[in-house]
Parts: structure tokens; sequence; C-alpha cells
């Protein structure tokens, strides 16, 4: 029996975690399950994969993750026109979500291996608005497919093996001789902001240069080691665990005081070699 994690916007407010809850004890009262976070911005795919991928490598291989952010999909390619739901196999953990682009942005492409979901009851489903007013595809296609591989079923029982799969589009980062073009990808609740700017990045390009991180207006000339090697109130750069740039301001909201926000430019620049 292998571990469940549920990452959601359902929210904490109302009783939708508890009722998704009640269903999972339902169908596998022995399945234990841990939440990675019901906090997710509504319908927002580029937070739920910055969640996921901060921390499903700190679960244990063969770890089922159930993630309901958009939870209708948008497409599932020219066999299987309409919405569609996907479990995938990636790094020696399983996923389930709907087709909405944010497996292949957490995978940074196609997964390992791709399942097509089947639909419950022989559905056929031509376009978003043909879905029934009382279907749920939590509770009626994800859930059920993410308990039956969270108890070692075979992925491939689940649906169609395929290589489909919606992908969203959003700015990489561009590397040129002196210059990192990166973006905001992630807020967090502290308001410190998470680009995609990587440590590993900025070692190759810089390659021991004096450098200079570009914001707005901003200029911040040093990458200190945490956000607390600064002065309260000061504004700071640093790597967070898993290796981002990070710009913050020391005990305040970095990302109101430095008007940054998802998709703002933070250029990394180098003395000319």
């Amino acid at each position: 029996m292998g571990l469940l994690t549920l990452l959601t916007d359902l929210g904490y407010r109302d009783h939708y975690v508890a009722a998704l809850k009640a269903r999972l004890l339902q169908l596998a009262p022995a399945v234990p399950v841990l939440d990675i976070s019901h906090g997710v911005e509504p319908y927002n795919i580029a937070h739920a994969v910055h969640v996921l991928q901060a921390v499903f490598r700190e679960f244990p291989p063969g770890t089922t993750h159930l993630i309901t952010v958009r939870e209708y999909g948008i497409s599932a390619g020219e066999n299987a026109p309409g919405p569609g739901w996907l479990a995938a196999e990636h790094e020696g953990h399983f996923f389930v979500a709907a087709d909405n682009g944010l497996l292949a942005l957490l995978c940074g492409g196609p997964p390992e291996r791709l399942v097509r979901l089947a639909l419950p009851a022989a559905l056929l489903l031509t376009d978003l608005a043909a879905l029934p007013r009382t279907l749920n595809p939590t509770f009626e296609v994800l859930l059920p497919a993410a308990v039956r591989l969270a108890r070692g079923e075979a992925l491939a029982s689940l649906g169609t093996l395929v290589t489909d799969l919606y992908v969203l589009k959003f700015p990489e980062i561009r590397i040129q001789d002196n210059r990192i073009t990166g973006h905001v990808v992630h807020v967090d609740h502290y308001g410190n902001v998470i680009t995609d700017i990587t440590r590993e990045a900025v070692e190759v390009v810089g390659r021991g240069r004096p450098l200079a991180v570009h914001f707005g207006r901003e200029v911040v000339r040093e990458v200190r080691p945490h956000f607390g090697a600064a002065p309260p109130g000061e504004v700071v750069c640093a790597f967070n665990p898993q290796g981002f740039l990070c710009v913050a301001i020391c005990e305040g909201n970095g990302s109101e005081l430095l008007g940054l926000y998802f998709n703002s430019q933070v250029d990394v620049r180098f003395a000319s070699a």
C-alpha cells in the first residue's frame, strides 16, 4: 500500500476538502494520505507546479500524487477530442491530474509513462460543454485512479497509454555571455519572489565573475546565503533549497514593496570578462 498525497485549490474555508477526504475514506480507508496543500491559488497551474516540484522528491518512491487544479482539463489530443484526465509515472512517482498543462510543466515535457484515464460509464465527450452537470472529475475520474495506483495497480490498467498531452507555454530563461534573463514563477505567502534562474545557470555563465541582480529600477550586487543574512527591511537575493534565485525583503513583503509579480522580468548581469 503506497502513500497518497493531495494538492488542490479547494481552499480551507469550505467543506470541499472534507468531502474529498470522506470519499477517500469510502474508497480506501487503509491508504495513508498526506496533504501537500489545499491553498493553491484557484485555477493557477503555475502555482501548483511550483509547489509540487519543490517537494515531491522528498516523498518515498512509488508515492501517488493527486492534483486537482482546473480539474476539467483543456485538451486531449487528436484521438480523444475534448477534456481529458491523465495518470503518469515520472522519476519513480505517480501523478494523477487533468490534461491542463500541469504534467508537461512538472516533468519538463512528456512524462516517462503516460496514460489517458478511462472515463466512467462509457462516457464520450466531444467538448467541455458536453460534460454532464452531475460529473465531478475529481470524485469520479481522478480520485479513483489515484486510489488504484496507491493500492499498487499497474499504471497501464487505468486507461490507454499515450504520448500526447496539453502543453502550456511560459517564458524560458535566456542565456547570453554576460546576462541571464529570467522571470518570476511564484510569490510565496511571505511575499518572497521565486524566479526560474537556477544556481547552476549562474555558476556556469558567471564563472566566478562579479554579478548584479536587476529588476525594475533596483540593483542588488550580492547573492547572500539566506534571507536572514540581511538586516530587516533590506532587499536580499538568495537561492532557495531547490536552487532557484529568490528576491525578498528581510522580514517584509518583497513582492508588494518591489512591484514584482508572476512573470516579472529579473536579470542577472555579469562583469565583462
